[in-house]
């Protein structure tokens, strides 16, 4: 059984993210929050792969790319932030979650869940924006109407 390529650039970005943000704190640079930014590479790096597969593959419609783009990112995202939820706990849970938030734009005290989330809109808005620019980076080699 053949994996959807969607899944798998997914899977991609998943462990580009995690082997990014594993060295950061192996190299106690996790604290630097434009650094967390650069995750969205993975993200764009997945994404325009499943675009080249689709365009070799000679689907050149620009909705379904779009959606094919956008669901890559979103399973990129949902994968890393799964797996940010469970290594929260197995680091300590809300302890762990309270050392990360003093270096990220959050008030009071969040709880592994109420980080998950937050992480999660941040994720989808990313998936969305990277979808849109990588559309009109691929928008010249779709046939147009």
């Amino acid at each position: 059984m053949k994996i959807p390529k969607e899944l798998y650039n997914g899977i991609i970005i998943w462990i580009g993210i995690s082997i990014y943000f594993l060295t950061m704190k192996a190299l106690n640079l996790a604290d630097l929050f434009y650094l967390r930014a650069l995750n969205i590479l993975f993200i764009y790096y997945g994404a325009n792969r499943t675009l080249k597969s689709n365009y070799k593959e000679g689907k050149t419609g620009l909705p379904a790319n779009a959606i094919s783009a956008l669901t890559t990112s979103l399973i990129g995202v949902f994968i890393s932030i799964i797996g940010l939820i469970f290594y929260s706990y197995i680091q300590g849970g809300d302890k762990y979650i309270e050392s990360l938030s003093a270096s990220f734009l959050f008030g009071g005290d969040p709880t592994v869940v109420t980080y998950g989330i937050s992480l999660l809109f941040e994720g989808i808005v990313s998936a969305v924006i990277v979808t849109y620019t990588l559309m009109l980076f691929w928008k010249k080699r779709y046939p147009s109407d």
